[in-house]
């Protein structure tokens, strides 16, 4: 079988984004959370959040290749200070990134409808204590939003 990534499934996986409490939604393309190899594509409208985490199993390093609009990666280091920050889409530093297992990060979406593919080895697996930042609002916390609003400044 041949799933097309065109501008149909675009608007499909955005729109229930749109529709989504957590104003984002993924679409698999792997069969099954415990597939290894996990190739997804995330839509993500501007208000989500994505707490900043880390991934701390050594072959979780994770691909993002922007498909549609911008969306703004951020570095930390392990007190929560901004390392990097790096705006990902047409018009930005890439087109992609990679990043490395145990790094600290966040996507923002710079713009509604924010799509990128994702590529990372599975199994899913939730995030551990140990690879939530203890320094960043948990998603849904009445601090979330205010956090977001700092990290899009950076922008």
């Amino acid at each position: 079988m041949i799933t097309l990534i065109d501008d149909k499934l675009l608007d499909a996986v955005c729109a229930e984004a749109a529709a989504s409490p957590r104003r984002r939604k993924n679409r698999n393309f792997h069969p099954r959370d415990d597939h290894p190899g996990h190739r997804l594509l995330n839509a993500l409208m501007a208000d989500t959040y994505i707490p900043p985490h880390r991934h701390l199993d050594p072959n979780k390093d994770e691909t993002y290749v922007v498909l549609r609009g911008r969306l703004g990666l951020v570095e930390f280091d392990d007190a929560g200070a901004v390392m990097q920050t790096l705006k990902v889409g047409a018009g930005g530093a890439a087109i992609g990134v990679d990043v490395a297992h145990g790094t600290w990060h966040t996507a923002v979406a710079l713009e509604d409808e924010t799509v990128f593919l994702e590529a990372k080895a599975g199994p899913y697996l939730p995030l551990t204590a140990e690879e939530k930042a203890p320094w960043a609002p948990a998603e849904n916390s009445p601090e979330a939003a205010a956090y977001l609003a700092k990290m899009k400044v950076l922008f």
